[in-house]
Formats: C-alpha cells, structure tokens, sequence
C-alpha cells in the first residue's frame, strides 16, 4: 500500500466507519440535551474552539516547539472530542449522557473551526511559504463527509434498523480500535528515522497539553459549579481528542507527515493519563456514596 494510497484513500475511509460506529450509538435525545445542560455544553464548546488552542499555543511558547511539530500540537487542538472519550467517560462513572452530547457538538462546530485555527497557525509558526495551507472549503467538507456524514449515516441505520444497529456496535467498535491502532503506527512509521528526535521534541509538549487540557477543563467545571460527574465528563472530552482527525488533517489536506505526529504521540498519551481518571473517578464516587 503507496503512502498515498494510505492517506488519501483509507485513512479518510477508517475514520469515516469510526464516526459511523459512533452514529449507532446515537439517538435524537441526544441533540435535545444541549437544553437540559447549557452550562455544561457552553464550557466544553468554548473550551474546544477557544481555549484548547489557547493552552497549546502557550506550550509551544514555554517549551520551545517549532516548524510541523508547533502546527501539528495546533492541528490537534483544533479537533474535537473523539469517539474514545465516550468510553472512557463511561468506564470513570461520567455523564455519559453529556459525553455524547458533547462529542456531537464539538465535531460539528470544529467542522467550521479547523480551517482557521491551523492556517492562522502555519502562517505564524511556517512564515515564508515553508508549508501550503488549507484550502477553506475543501476542508470544511473533507471534514463534513468524515465525520457529519458518517454520523448521520449511523444514527439512520440505527432508527431504521435498530436490531441491526444493536447487534453491529461490537463490531465497529473492535474495528474501530484495530483502525486507530493502525493508524497512529502508520503515522509513527512514517518518520521512523526522525522518531525518537519527535519523541524528545514533542512528547512533553503532548503530554503538557494533554495534563493541562484535563485539569483546567475540570476546575472550570467546578467553578461554574457543575456536579463531579459532569466536571469529570468536560475533562476527559476536552483532554481525550480526535488524534485520528489530526492525523488526518495533516498527512491528507496538508501532505506533511511530521505535522502528524504530535497527534500520534498525543493519542498514546491520552490513554495512559485516561487509565489514572478512569481510577480517580471510579474512587470518587464510591467515596461520595
């Protein structure tokens, strides 16, 4: 399989039957809770669109990161929540509720966003030319048909067909994890001989945003005083990212592997700090009991 190949044509195709598993989890209720939680789907969409991106850009200024790395810690700040934080929620006693919700949203706000975020982003950290930008539009439904679509796609199969649905969510979720396996390998493989310079470069800025991301998100949430299980909820979906997105951005509309790795090395983080929330939450609520 051509490296083209792999980014044209199957990274999009894997992240699209990720989303679609998502879909089948998804009813319309889940759109109407934006009315029942306003606090709480206001934050994480602010801190999505603002202050994710905020926080990485002050990383990159403390720890020095330049050039693709600096552009792709912005290009996975600029993504929304991932499928995985639903689970992840669910294993730490969260809202599960609002997760999903919350997933919903900033995928479909961020569709808007990422264009912005990441051009601004290449023209001050990549000046002169060094790297092409997004085409606005054409990202805007790249992102649309990878994500919008598939999940629209899921959730009418799960109304129409709802044994289907049922019987099928294993499934695109094994698929799903193998997909996102592969993926951040391949990422990883493809700048093999720079890997362990990107690992010194980019891991603490990865896991610097990843801690910051969780912990601001939360206290946040208490500040606004919502309840633990939806502050815990807001952390895990502001600090559990689409790496798979990232990645995507980079390597498909952007043709620059290296951009894709602080999304790699951010996706392996991700789910060594989520075991410990995974832990903090299940302890916390047997305490509050």
């Amino acid at each position: 399989m051509t490296a083209n190949i792999l980014t044209q044509v199957f990274l999009p195709l894997a992240l699209a039957i990720i989303m679609m598993g998502m879909g089948l989890t998804l009813v319309m209720d889940d759109f109407k809770r934006v009315i029942l939680y306003p606090r709480a789907i206001a934050l994480g969409i602010l801190f999505h669109v603002v202050l994710l991106p905020l926080i990485a850009w002050g990383v990159i200024g403390l720890l020095g990161l330049k050039l693709e790395l600096a552009v792709g810690l912005m290009i996975l700040a600029s993504c929304p929540a991932g499928p995985t934080s639903n689970l992840i929620t669910h294993l730490s006693k969260g809202d599960t509720a609002l997760a999903i919700t919350l997933t919903v949203f900033s995928s479909m706000v961020t569709i808007f966003t990422i264009p912005f975020v990441v051009n601004y982003s290449i023209g001050y950290f990549m000046p002169e030319g060094k790297s092409e930008l997004l085409p606005l539009f054409r990202t805007i439904l790249t992102v649309l048909f990878i994500i919008a679509v598939p999940v629209a796609a899921g959730m009418f199969l799960k109304q129409k067909f709802p044994v289907f649905a049922k019987k099928s969510q294993k499934t695109f979720k094994l698929i799903s994890a193998l997909f996102l396996i592969l993926i951040i390998a391949s990422a990883l493989y493809k700048e093999k001989d720079n890997l362990a310079e990107f690992f010194r470069l980019a891991g603490p800025a990865a896991l610097m945003l990843n801690v910051l991301t969780l912990g601001i998100s939360f206290l946040l949430a208490r500040l606004i005083r919502l309840s633990f299980r939806q502050s815990l909820t807001i952390s895990i979906e502001s600090g559990i990212q689409n790496g798979t997105l990232g990645i995507a951005i980079a390597t498909t509309l952007l043709h620059n592997a290296a951009m894709s790795v602080p999304s790699a090395i951010y996706s392996i983080i991700m789910f060594i700090t989520a075991t410990a929330i995974i832990y903090i939450g299940n302890k916390t609520i047997r305490l509050e009991k």
